[in-house]
């Protein structure tokens, strides 16, 4: 019999293209897809899984900064200071000046001194950022604190 239109064509818009159910028609036998292939909306098996054990897997959700614009600062505790003073001292980052050791977390590309710790000796401390905590750390061990 020849048909003037496919019959493709012909049921452009149906689920089931004329095959009754729409797994006996699906081709590449019965395996159904690969993955989450299948959890759709549409009434099927898979949708009952989809809504019990993975309801917040479709659709997008949430928004990712690129990370050409997310910074992290570089950071330093107090423990740190005081554990390798030597260490900094040969550096150059700890130094002397006008009677006072000097320690100069900008030198060491450092952003951020944090308060962990503890700090035996008086310090004076240049940093972009100090937070309060480690502020009050080092002034009660006598030393102080200047922003740069």
């Amino acid at each position: 019999m020849i048909r003037r239109k496919k019959k493709v064509r012909k049921l452009r818009g149906s689920h089931t293209h004329g095959w009754g159910c729409k797994k006996k028609h699906r081709g590449g036998g019965s395996k159904g897809g690969k993955g989450m292939a299948g959890t759709g909306k549409r009434k099927n098996t898979k949708w009952t899984w989809t809504i019990k054990y993975a309801p917040d897997h479709l659709g997008k959700r949430g928004f990712h900064r690129p990370k050409a614009v997310q910074y992290t600062p570089q950071t330093i505790n107090l423990s740190e200071i005081d554990e390798n003073f030597e260490l900094f001292r040969d550096l150059g980052v700890i130094y002397e000046e006008e009677g006072k050791l000097v320690f100069d977390a900008t030198q060491l590309g450092v952003d951020k001194v944090l308060g962990t710790g503890k700090l035996t000796r008086a310090i004076v401390v240049k940093a972009y950022y100090v937070t309060p905590k480690a502020e009050e750390k080092i002034k009660a061990a006598g030393g102080e604190v200047l922003l740069a």
